[in-house]
C-alpha cells in the first residue's frame, strides 16, 4: 500500500516534525510532540491525527515509540496557557519536547505558519504539515493519543464535564455542563468562555 505521506522534506540533514494537540481546547494543558523517524518508516494508517479513529491512533503511538529514531511529548498546562497565551504556549510545549530528543535534529518541520525559533536550528513552517510529512503526522500522533490520555485523568476528577469523551472542547455537553456547574481550576480562563461560546468562536480567537 502507498503511503501518501512525504517521507523527508529534504534527504541531507536529520528531520524533527513537530506538532500540537489542544490548542482549541477550554480547558486542560496543550501537548506538543518531536519525533525523528528513520528511512524506511511506514505505516499504512498513518495520517494526520485528526483523520485517524482513536483505536487506530493508539496503535500508530506503540508503533511510532517503538520505531522512531527519537522521539519526545511535552506539555505547558492550563495555568501558563493563561499567563502566556496559548500561541505562546503551543511553541514553549513543542521546545520543550524538541529538548527531550536524544537526537539533535538539524531540521524542524513545524505544522502551522508560525513559530518561535529554536536554538539555532532552521525550520520551515507547512501549513497541514500533518498530512504532507509523516514525521509531523506521527507527533501529531503522540501529541493527541498522550493529551487524550491526560483529559481521561482529569476526567476522574471532574467527571461531569465528560472530558472522557469530548477531551476538554467545547462541546454541546461541555458547554451546558459550563453552564450547570460554571468552570473548575483546569479551564483556561484567558479564553473568556462561556456556555454560549462556541468551539468555532474560541478555534478563531487562537488562531488569529
Amino acid at each position: 500500500m502507498e503511503n501518501p505521506l512525504r517521507p523527508f522534506f529534504q534527504e541531507e540533514l536529520t528531520e524533527a516534525g513537530c506538532d500540537e494537540a489542544g490548542r482549541g481546547c477550554y480547558a486542560g494543558p496543550v501537548f506538543a510532540a518531536a519525533v525523528v523517524l528513520p528511512k524506511g518508516f511506514f505505516h499504512p494508517l498513518l495520517n494526520d491525527s485528526k483523520q485517524v479513529t482513536p483505536e487506530d491512533r493508539n496503535e500508530l503511538r506503540g508503533y511510532i515509540e517503538a520505531n522512531a529514531l527519537a522521539w519526545a511529548v511535552a506539555k505547558v498546562d492550563h495555568d501558563e496557557v493563561d499567563r502566556i497565551n496559548i500561541l505562546k504556549a503551543s511553541f514553549k510545549a513543542m521546545h520543550l519536547a524538541l529538548d527531550e530528543l536524544k537526537i539533535r535534529p538539524r531540521l524542524l518541520l513545524i505544522d502551522g505558519n508560525r513559530f518561535t525559533k529554536y536554538k539555532r536550528i532552521p525550520h520551515r513552517c507547512i501549513v497541514k504539515g500533518d498530512s504532507i510529512f509523516a514525521s509531523i503526522a506521527a507527533a501529531s500522533i503522540l501529541a493527541k493519543t498522550w493529551r487524550d490520555e491526560y483529559m481521561q485523568l482529569l476526567h476522574t476528577e471532574f467527571p461531569h464535564y465528560r472530558w472522557d469523551s469530548n477531551k476538554g472542547y467545547g462541546t454541546k455537553e461541555h458547554r451546558d455542563a459550563i453552564e450547570k456547574f460554571g468552570l473548575c481550576k483546569y479551564h483556561r480562563k484567558s479564553f473568556n468562555i462561556s456556555p454560549e461560546s462556541s468551539q468555532e468562536e474560541i478555534d478563531f480567537e487562537v488562531n488569529q
